[in-house]
This record gives structure tokens, C-alpha cells and sequence, in this order.
């Protein structure tokens, strides 16, 4: 029997670009049978230029297009570190999930990449449990209880393929971030200097014959500020970042593929339609006029090597580290500058330090310039050597002072301009911030908290400005917040902090003293803001998505003010009721008599009018139980799938309906969250609703994770065939089946109700009735390819489903108080493992990276002897230096024929004869995984 796998081959427009000759890796067994002899941690077969490291399969999609460029034009290989298989995300093609959709979305990017003539993917095996925006959460998935793991193996993979440049993505808990983005960012930076590092992973180096790499960049794609417009300006065009000492890159998108004869726009969009489990391949295509195209961004996070101004051109993001500068240093030459500490006081002196290393040529009579704001005097106390020849590092010292007046709060850079005899120069710079020596911050959220001792622990303090400071407060509530005031000077000081907040809200006390704070110290100061006037629109509906204000510290004479904002979330008092309401899709008026609120604010994908998509929701509750009531107005009703598909409710027509026990949480996995799909294919029940739990404390199919909830559901329409014999508790229109409803006239179609009973015990803790946190999120597709378009809720901010501060609060008077009983959360851990792809055996095989990123075996350990066929089966001849176990696949340049996993194989020679069903047309190819304790090796060969 044919397995269901099919491998990535090369699309059509890939191989147009001759340029772009190199094979999928999951296409070319062939060659790698000539290598696998090489395969392992040792021998290096692969050099890249460039190398991105994200989370999941499509993360890369949006740099395709300049990767493609810079490998066309340029001849820059790069390849791609994708740390999950992305089995959380949703599948819009098919049932698969866990492991069976981890294996073909990984044979997705392997597709799409080819468009930018990328053949190597690592893949790290770890889990994607679901969309959260919580780095810590990622990181107890990935690594349990080994706080390096997935560390050690992205090092691996860098010294393995010794990249110049790194790039990836946004390490911070921006709004929205996926939390997996975020932890795949701070690997990537963490490996830059590990990698470099021989006391890191030295494993790596004595038994695997790997060796310290200094990559000469990382970048993170993407950037926070204001484009300048598009067209091919844009390259040369200034960004301008949020963050003035910021360097940010583009790469114009509207040049042509000389060899394709399309633009790279096309071409990236091209490879995006790749990712059809995620729904991308009914994107629509790019405009066809290039200068309404723009620029890919990359922002500057460190670099070891000069580079040159960024509006230079389309290479400029790797020049100075993967290609030379005009007129610069040789290439390869390491330059930097880091001052003694980020923050700076106006007018006190600080150290920096030069640091310079020749590549594989002397620098002959090199000179130094330190570049300093105006205002700002620099000392340059020690000299550089006549020659510094290759592989020698030489130091210079310099003390630098800024202005008194330097204003606080502001960033410079510091320019360090290195040229020699010949007049080849180069320069880097580094950051510094001018403060206050008192300055006062609202304490941050337990993951920004995390991200800022991360970014210290990196020494890149600059980072924390990509998040805002942030509090929290609900509509007509009074909730405490606390500042952190620090000295940062040497002597105690005593002062006062004041919150200046928007009018509608107020802070008591007005003013909290501080007093002889220590120099290098810090203390904490509280308020209660309250807001007062509850007519203001909370902050989905407030422009900029929040109210403003500031912290501002007086003392001394000397007044630092800080910048935050105020999040006003939406609140509820919910009525309690002596009899249950039936849960029959209709409310009746004793049912539910609280207040009615407004589930339409939009707040992702396309914002449509009301009569479109919008939706009411109403409360109550008993001592046993919260019951909930949406009314959904629709003019589409979108894709109706059978029962064994609810999951991943986004989709489609859903509800969403999330709790937030004690209304504390971090993250989604200690709430309660619940999808329910109105309708599903099912006539011969009745075509009644679903609901499932998803990206929670325990996600999976309602009745197994939520027992005792019930839901009920009413589709209006089409009016015609309604009141059909055997409506059930699902309400009468829901039950005249899928069918039916898709072949009906749409325009008869007005939408839909949703009722759900909770029970109290289901939730993950018990109830704070005095703010348990709520919200209701409604899903709205007018497609049948089960994709969403629109999405609208109660309180609403991006990414608002996985971050419960986003939430609304709820107010439960008559529930009575119980003490915190939290339950722990279930997150999933059935995942692909690369000893199970065959793609990935495949390009281990070939360019002798160990599978998964994991520790590999001596090339020696294991051969690929002998593969013959006879009648229905492959004979696989192995010998082995070691007992172990194999994977063997057999595939005829598309799909999986044949293959026999978990076989156990003694040390010396082993014969495995793999039953297959093929047609006998085309070439068939041999891939093993073979195990032991010790690590993995990768072996190909053709069969004969």
C-alpha cells in the first residue's frame, strides 16, 4: 500500500531559475548516496552563507524572496533552523495532525524554500504545543528539564554550517508574538555567541570534531518604525526606526529573476502557496507593478564585522560579513566597540573598548577614528600595532564622556572607523543610553520581566524598548499598580514618584515618597488607579489601543519621566440564577438577565460591516456552573465539517469562549478555552455543534477534557428547510444538514446561536468571583476552504485569544470564595521525530548535519552496503560497527513506497527486506535512520 507521505520535490518555478539549480533535499537521494559514507557530527560537506532560525515551517516565508535575490545575484547559499514541525497549528486540507501534519508541513517549507534555492532544513524535533504568546512556556516544552537542550543543538547546527550571517526573528513579547517566535529568537541569538564560544557545548568539539564558529552578523526580520514608500527607492531610501540607534536593512521585493523572468515578489509568493495546511495558497498574488512593491526589512541586532550604511543597497543587510564592501576591509576582518555598560549619565566619563581581528590578511598601519554625538569628548588611551596579522585580535581602549546637557532618555551611537595603509576602512558602532540617575518604570509582567533578564543576560539591554510599559485596569475597577524606582548613581537619594495619567482615571495616593535609596539599589512604590469615567471606549476601541501616561520621578531638583500606557479592559457583573437555564441554543429573558455585550469589535484579518459579521453575548450562572449565550448576525455560513474534524475552530464559523480562573494568568495555559463550531456534517445526529478545547490547560475533544459541558446551537436559515422531524437539542435549523445548507442561497443564511453550560469543575482553578476573566471571541469565515477571514470579540487587542491580560473581567456576586487549587497543565508531546522523515534522512544523509540537530555518530558506525529489489519487496543490506536500531524508507522520487521502522540490527552485517507497492516506473532511492544511545546517522543509496 502507497504510504500517504509525499516527500518535496522541486515546484516548476524553482527550476526555471537555473541559477537556483540546487535540489530539495528531499529530492536528491541519489546524490546523497555517493556522500553517505561522510555522514555524521564530523566531515563538513555544507558551508552556507546565511542561515534562519524560527519556530515552524512557513516562519522563513516572508524572506524568501530576498534569500533568492542574494542567492541568484549573488551566490549566497542559505538554509533554515525550523525548531518545530508546527504540529499546533491548524490543517486546512486535510485531518492530519500531531506527528502526520508535523511530517507534511515539513515536506511544505521544503517546497518552498526551493524557490530560493534553499536545500537545507533543520529540523530540532521539538514540540509545537500551541499559540501562546509565552517564550517560558515554549521553553519548559522544548527543554524540561535540560534548560540547554535545544541550544545545544541549534550550536550544533552553526558550527556545523558555519554561516556568516544569522537572521531570525522578534525575540520579544510584543503584542501578538507568537510565544515560539519569540524563544526561537533568543536561541538564535544565544547560539551567535555560544557557537563562538569553545567552553560552550565542548562536547561538540572533542567528540564530534566540530569547531567554534563566530558567525559575522545576526539579523531579525522585520522592523519597528516607519517604511519610506515602495518601489526601488526603498533600498536606498532611510528607514526610520522607533529606535534612532537602530540599523535597519531593506531588500526591494519588485526586482526580476533574471532566470524566471517574474519578480522576487511573485517568487516568494509563489513558495508562500506552498503552505497549503495553513490555508496560504489562496493568497492572492503581489501587484504586477513593481513600484507599488516594497522592501524586506531586517534590523540590526549585533555584528562582529563592519557594515556599511543601510541605504547602500540590496546586499548591504550581509555586507562586511557574507560579501565585501566596496572599498572596505578585507572580508572576513572582525571590528567592534562595546561601551562599559548601555546606560550613561550626562557628563560622567565611561569606558568602551575596540576590539579588531584580521581575517586571512594583515591590516597594515591601521588607524582608528571613534565617531561621538556632538558635545561629547573621547580619549583614545592605548595604540594600535603597526600590522595585525591574520588571526591576531588587538584592543584599544577609549574613555568617552557626553555632553552635560545630553538629554535623558536618548540614544546614540558610537562609531568605531577602522583604515589602513591602502585606504580600505570599515565601521561598526554601538548603543548607549543617556538616563537620569533616578528613573522610575512600572514593574513589568512576569514574561516581559523574563525578556529584560534575558536581554541583560545577552547583554543587549537595547532590545527592551520593543516593549512598552504596560498596566492594566478594568472598566468602573480599581486595580493596584506597582513602579520600580532605581538609583543608578552613587549616593542615597530621596525623591517622589506621580503618575500622570489620561483623564478617566485616577491614582491614590497622588504622590509615593522614596527615601535614602541606596545608590545601585532599587525600591517599589504602589498606587491604585481607578478608572472613573466608565463612558471611555476600552482599549480595542481607544486609538492606539491604549491610554498614555507617564511615571514621573522627582528628586534633587531633577525630574525623569518615563513613558507607559494604560490598557482599559472591558468588565461584566454577572447575574446568578436559582434554576439553570436549558441549554437549547434560546435565551429566554430569565435566563439571562444581565446585561447584553458587544462581541463585535474587530481585531484581526479584514474588518468588515456588521451586517457581514457581529455578534451579542449574555452571562449567568449557579453554584455549579457558567452558562453563556452568543447571537451571531452572518451573512456566509462557511464551511461545515464533520464531527471528526472539530478542532482548530478558527477555520471556520466558530465561537470561542475563554476563562481565566482567578483572572492571574501569564499565559493560556492555566485558563480555560473552549471552540464550538454551531453545525457539523453529521444528518444522520442531526447535524448538531461541537466544541473542543484548544491552546489551554488541557486541549483536546470536548467530551474527553471538559466533561459535563454542554452546548446547543440555532442556525437561522435558509428559512425554507427548517422545521425538519428529528431536531434535537441542537435547535431546529441546525439539524437540516450540511448539504442542504450548501446548496441553499446563502443570502437566506443570517446567522447563528451558541449557548454553553461550563461547570466550575472543569476549569483549571477555582473561580476569584470577584475577577475571574472572561472573554468571547467569534470566528467568521464566508469561504468553503476552511479558512477565516474576519475575527471579533468582547475585548479585543492582537493576539488577544492567548494573552489573558487582554481579556475582560468578570464579576460572579453569590459565587462563593475558594483558596487557588491550580491544575497543572497538560501540554501536548507527540512529536516527528527526523529518525521518522524521510526528507530529513535524506539531506543528513547528503550534507552530513546529524538528524535533528542531535548528537551524531561516526561516519563509519553504520553503511548503506546493498539495495536490491525482488518481486514486492527492497533487500537493504547494512553493516554496523555497533547494535542499534533502523529506519529504512523506501521512495521513488515523490513518496514513501515502502518502509520498515524500529528494527533492531546487531553490530556486523544485517540484511532488511522492505515490502513495498510500486508500479515499477522510476527510480527507486534507500534511506536509513540508524539509532543507538550514543546519537544517529544518516545513510542513502539507489536500489539496484
Amino acid at each position: 500500500m502507497r504510504l500517504p507521505l509525499r516527500l518535496a520535490t522541486v515546484p516548476l518555478a524553482a527550476l526555471l531559475v537555473s541559477s537556483l539549480s540546487l535540489a530539495s533535499a528531499g529530492s536528491s537521494p541519489s546524490a546523497a548516496a555517493t556522500a553517505q559514507g561522510k555522514a555524521g557530527g564530523t566531515g563538513k560537506m555544507v558551508d552556507l552563507d546565511v542561515l534562519f532560525v524560527g519556530a515552524h515551517p512557513d516562519d522563513e516565508a516572508g524572506a524568501l524572496g530576498t534569500f533568492g535575490q542574494w542567492n541568484e545575484y549573488d551566490d549566497l547559499s542559505a538554509g533554515v533552523i525550523t525548531i518545530t514541525r508546527g504540529e499546533g497549528g491548524g490543517n486546512a486540507v486535510g485531518l492530519e495532525e500531531g506527528p502526520d501534519l508535523g511530517l507534511i508541513r515539513e515536506a511544505e517549507e521544503r517546497r518552498a524554500v526551493a524557490f530560493a534555492g534553499i536545500k537545507h532544513i533543520y529540523n530540532l524535533d521539538k514540540i509545537d504545543p500551541f499559540y501562546t504568546l509565552s517564550a517560558p512556556l515554549h521553553r519548559e516544552a522544548w527543554d524540561g528539564d535540560d534548560p540547554e537542550e535545544t541550544l545545544s543543538r541549534v550550536v550544533r547546527v552553526v558550527r556545523a554550517t558555519r554561516p556568516d550571517v544569522i537572521v531570525t526573528m522578534n525575540p520579544s513579547p510584543t503584542p501578538g508574538n507568537h510565544g515560539g517566535h519569540q524563544e526561537a529568537a533568543r536561541l538564535a541569538v544565544e547560539a551567535y555567541y555560544a557557537a563562538a564560544d569553545p567552553d560552550a557545548f565542548p562536547e561538540q568539539l572533542s567528540d564530534e570534531g566540530l569547531e567554534p564558529w563566530s558567525a559575522g552578523r545576526i539579523l531579525r526580520h522585520g522592523a519597528t518604525g516607519s517604511a519610506p514608500g515602495t518601489g526601488e527607492m526603498c533600498e536606498t531610501t532611510s528607514y526610520n526606526p522607533a529606535d534612532p540607534s537602530e540599523r535597519v536593512f531593506g531588500t526591494w521585493q519588485g526586482r526580476m529573476s533574471e532566470a524566471a523572468g517574474e519578480t522576487w515578489a511573485l517568487l516568494q509568493r509563489r513558495a508562500q502557496w506552498e503552505y497549503v495546511t495553513q490555508g496560504w495558497d489562496r493568497w492572492p498574488p503581489p501587484s504586477d507593478n513593481p513600484d507599488e512593491l516594497p522592501c524586506t526589512w531586517f534590523t540590526l541586532i549585533d555584528s562582529r564585522t563592519p557594515y556599511p550604511e543601510p541605504t547602500t543597497g540590496g546586499t548591504a543587510a550581509v555586507e562586511g560579513a557574507a560579501l565585501p564592501i566596496e572599498g572596505g576591509l578585507p572580508l572576513g576582518t572582525e571590528l567592534g566597540i562595546e561601551a562599559d555598560q548601555f546606560t550613561q549619565l550626562p557628563g560622567v566619563a565611561f569606558e568602551a573598548t575596540v576590539r579588531v581581528q584580521a581575517a586571512d590578511r594583515p591590516l597594515n598601519r591601521p588607524e582608528l577614528d571613534i565617531t561621538v554625538p556632538e558635545g561629547w569628548t573621547v580619549e583614545q588611551l592605548d595604540t594600535l600595532p603597526r600590522v595585525i596579522t591574520p588571526g591576531r585580535e588587538a584592543t584599544v581602549s577609549v574613555t568617552v564622556t557626553p555632553a552635560d546637557d545630553a538629554p535623558a532618555g536618548e540614544r546614540f551611537n558610537l562609531a568605531a572607523t577602522l583604515t589602513t595603509r591602502d585606504g580600505a576602512s570599515g565601521t561598526n558602532e554601538t548603543a548607549v543610553e543617556t538616563v537620569n540617575e533616578v528613573s522610575a518604570r512600572v514593574t513589568p509582567r512576569e514574561e516581559i520581566a523574563d525578556f529584560n533578564d534575558w536581554t541583560h543576560d545577552q547583554n543587549l539591554p537595547n532590545l527592551e524598548t520593543l516593549i512598552r510599559q504596560t498596566a492594566s485596569v478594568g472598566t468602573g475597577r480599581t486595580e493596584e499598580v506597582t513602579v520600580d524606582v532605581t538609583n543608578d548613581g552613587e549616593e542615597s537619594v530621596s525623591g517622589t514618584v506621580t503618575l500622570d495619567l489620561a483623564d478617566g482615571f485616577q491614582a491614590e495616593p497622588a504622590e509615593q515618597p522614596f527615601t535614602d535609596l541606596p545608590g545601585g539599589e532599587s525600591t517599589t512604590v504602589a498606587f491604585e488607579i481607578t478608572n472613573v469615567d466608565e463612558s471611555l471606549p476600552t482599549s480595542s476601541n481607544a486609538p492606539g489601543g491604549g491610554y498614555p501616561f507617564q511615571v514621573v520621578t522627582s528628586y534633587d531638583s531633577v525630574t525623569d519621566v518615563q513613558e507607559a500606557v494604560l490598557e482599559l479592559v472591558p468588565t461584566t457583573t454577572v447575574p446568578k440564577l436559582d434554576t439553570a437555564p436549558d441549554v437549547n441554543g434560546v435565551a429566554d429573558d430569565d435566563e439571562y438577565p444581565g446585561e447584553e455585550l458587544d462581541v463585535s469589535t474587530h481585531w484581526e484579518g479584514v474588518q468588515v460591516g456588521p451586517e457581514d459579521i457581529s455578534a451579542t453575548a449574555k452571562v449567568s450562572f449557579t453554584d455549579e456552573a457558567l452558562y453563556v449565550f452568543v447571537d451571531v448576525t452572518d451573512d456566509v455560513l462557511g464551511s461545515v465539517l464533520p464531527p471528526e474534524d472539530c478542532k482548530r475552530h478558527w477555520r471556520t464559523d466558530s465561537v470561542e469562549i475563554t476563562i481565566d480562573p482567578r483572572g492571574t494568568s501569564e499565559n493560556s495555559a492555566t485558563t480555560f478555552k473552549t471552540g464550538i463550531f454551531p453545525i457539523t456534517d453529521d444528518p444522520e445526529n442531526g447535524n448538531p455543534p461541537c466544541f473542543q478545547r484548544d491552546a489551554d490547560n488541557h486541549q483536546g475533544p470536548g467530551e474527553e477534557t471538559a466533561p459535563g459541558m454542554e452546548v446547543a446551537s440555532v442556525v437561522r436559515g435558509p428559512q425554507a428547510l427548517t422545521g425538519r422531524e428529528g431536531c434535537g437539542s441542537c435547535g431546529c435549523a441546525a439539524c437540516t444538514g450540511a448539504a442542504a445548507l450548501a446548496d441553499a442561497e446563502f443570502d437566506e443564511y443570517t446567522g447563528y446561536t451558541v449557548e454553553a453550560k461550563i461547570p466550575f469543575d472543569v476549569l483549571p482553578d477555582t473561580v476569584d468571583p470577584e475577577r475571574m476573566g472572561f472573554n468571547v471571541l467569534v470566528y467568521d469565515s464566508d469561504t468553503q476552504d476552511n479558512t477565516g477571514q474576519t475575527r471579533i470579540g468582547w475585548s479585543t487587542f492582537g493576539g488577544v485569544q492567548a494573552n489573558p491580560y487582554g481579556w475582560g473581567l468578570a464579576t460572579l456576586p453569590g459565587l462563593a470564595a475558594s483558596e487557588p487549587d491550580p491544575v497543572e497543565p497538560i501540554l501536548p508531546s507527540d512529536v516527528a521525530q527526523s529518525i521518522e522523515s524521510p526528507q530529513s534522512i535524506a539531506q543528513s544523509a547528503e550534507d552530513g548535519v546529524p538528524l535533528g540537530g542531535a548528537p551524531g555518530l561516526d561516519p563509519k558506525t553504520m553503511q548503506v552496503r546493498s539495495a536490491t529489489v525482488a518481486d514486492d519487496a527492497v533487500s537493504v543490506g547494512l553493516r554496523t560497527r555497533t547494535s542499534g536500531q533502523a529506519n529504512v524508507f523506501v521512495w521513488d522520487g515523490e513518496s514513501v513506497v515502502g518502509s520498515v521502522t524500529g528494527a533492531d540490527v546487531r553490530r556486523g552485517q544485517a540484511t532488511l527486506d522492505v515490502p513495498i507497492d510500486h508500479d515499477g516506473d522510476g527510480e527507486l532511492e534507500v534511506l536509513v535512520a540508524f539509532i543507538t544511545d550514543d546519537g544517529t546517522l544518516a545513510g542513502a543509496r539507489s536500489v539496484g
